[in-house]
């Protein structure tokens, strides 16, 4: 065990370590969340309990124990044990490591764990290094990875391992994880419950962060402050402040630009134009900002007016200043005469808010593609009804996650185009609705 490699080198006396390392379970039955990869007399926990290993993979998001559960074999095993990360490590660092493996199998007949952090980092001819190792009994391989291994594992070096998939921890076991932190911290009545339970659901089924935000919010808060859920947001929201001091002007002029767009008048519009072009400002920069506001607040209610915005950067790009201007000026007045709606980029803003509150939540099986025999295995893409076989083009089936209510976010308005995408909106919705009718 002496020759154990950096990543698991613990320097106990260092004082900065973080929390998360600080409180990382020793033993499988302090493990949070799992429930089903740790059951009592499942393959891991046998394997650990008998020190009988295969070559493995653990595939999961991160947070989800993969990295804990190496630890507690590492300090649990007999086997000579070496861990590795695919980050740091080179071809001449796998050379050495195979010998070493192969001298101590021929030597003393023991086979060494090698734990790869991140092997899907690996590319395909380190990978085929460790082919022969494994088959020899030489090395017992346990790899790490949040990626799909059927896509970042050689097909040679998968067959010969067992695949354990891990998932991303419930809200629930995270407010455990913290709870237990706080009691091994010695301030179990640091934090309210309700605190508890919102870095939970910022944390996204990630055990490590959430401890990463609950050491944050301990370093940051005062000795006897009372803390809150407003205060905790305040505190976890300062690494991502940022005020540009600089060039004001350059922000209020772009400013005057959209507002004038917005409200539809074309003389203020050309003028706020000139001024920004007269002055030297880059045209693409100009010519990005009118992009972003032919789909912010024209959206579907013109849907020519991002073709033409792009068209317009297409321009800037060919022929350059000034002979550009005028294309600006065209697009600037398209604009401002456009019809106006803001619905798209409404509708976005609450499904971006919802992505961000639940991304944690798995997509449907029934969603998730399945070109290899795992994913088929697991379930991948069952019962998925392909709207083409079906004589309206559409089906029934949810598209949300399991876990998720259906959602409205786009609501067209009754201008320009829109009129049109309203009709779309309502004639699908009916013939679903006829469909689920059949169905019942």
């Amino acid at each position: 065990m002496s020759d154990q490699l950096k990543l698991f080198d613990e320097e106990k006396k260092k004082t900065n370590v973080p929390l998360a390392e600080k409180v990382r379970p020793s033993e499988l039955d302090e493990i949070i969340g799992q429930e089903e990869l740790l059951a009592p007399d499942s393959l891991l926990r046998n394997m650990v309990a008998t020190d009988k290993y295969h070559s493995f993979i653990m595939w999961g998001p991160p947070g989800s124990g993969k990295t804990t559960i190496a630890r507690v074999i590492q300090s649990k095993t007999k086997h000579r044990f070496l861990p590795y990360s695919a980050v740091l490590a080179s071809v001449k660092d796998v050379k050495k490591v195979m010998n070493q493996a192969e001298y101590t199998f021929k030597t003393q007949n023991t086979s060494t764990i090698l734990f790869i952090d991140e092997i899907h980092r690996f590319s395909k001819s380190q990978q085929d290094a460790f082919l022969p190792f494994v088959e020899s009994g030489a090395i017992i391989l346990i790899g790490a990875t949040t990626e799909n291994p059927s896509f970042e594992v050689i097909p040679a070096l998968l067959s010969r391992c067992h695949v354990f998939v891990l998932y991303g921890l419930s809200e629930e076991d995270i407010e455990q994880i913290i709870k237990r932190s706080l009691d091994i911290l010695g301030i179990p009545a640091k934090l309210p419950d309700n605190v508890i339970a919102y870095l939970a659901a910022q944390s996204g089924g990630d055990g490590r962060r959430a401890l990463n935000y609950l050491e944050m919010v301990l370093k940051n808060c005062k000795p006897e402050q009372n803390l809150d859920v407003k205060t905790v947001s305040e505190i976890l929201s300062r690494k991502a402040m940022f005020y540009d001091k600089d060039r004001e002007e350059h922000y209020n002029v772009i400013s005057a630009l959209h507002k004038s767009l917005r409200d539809s008048d074309p003389q203020a519009s050309l003028y706020w134009l000139a001024r920004m072009l007269e002055a030297g400002e880059d045209p693409l920069y100009v010519a990005r900002r009118l992009i972003r506001f032919a789909s912010e607040d024209v959206g579907l209610a013109d849907p020519q007016a991002l073709v033409q915005a792009v068209a317009v950067k297409d321009t800037v790009h060919f022929i350059g200043m000034p002979e550009a201007n005028t294309a600006l000026a065209q697009l600037v007045v398209y604009l401002a005469t456009a019809p106006k709606s803001n619905r798209i980029y409404s509708a976005y803003k609450k499904a971006a808010k919802d992505a961000k509150n639940t991304s944690h939540l798995g997509v449907p099986l029934h969603l998730r593609n399945a070109p290899t025999k795992l994913m088929k295995d697991l379930e991948y893409g069952k019962d998925y009804k392909y709207a083409h076989d079906f004589e309206e083009a559409t089906t029934s089936q949810k598209h949300f996650p399991d876990k998720m209510k259906q959602k409205k976010y786009y609501i067209p308005t009754k201008f320009g185009f829109e009129k049109e995408v309203q009709k779309r909106i309502i004639w699908w919705k009916n013939k679903k609705e006829e469909i689920e009718d059949k169905e019942e």
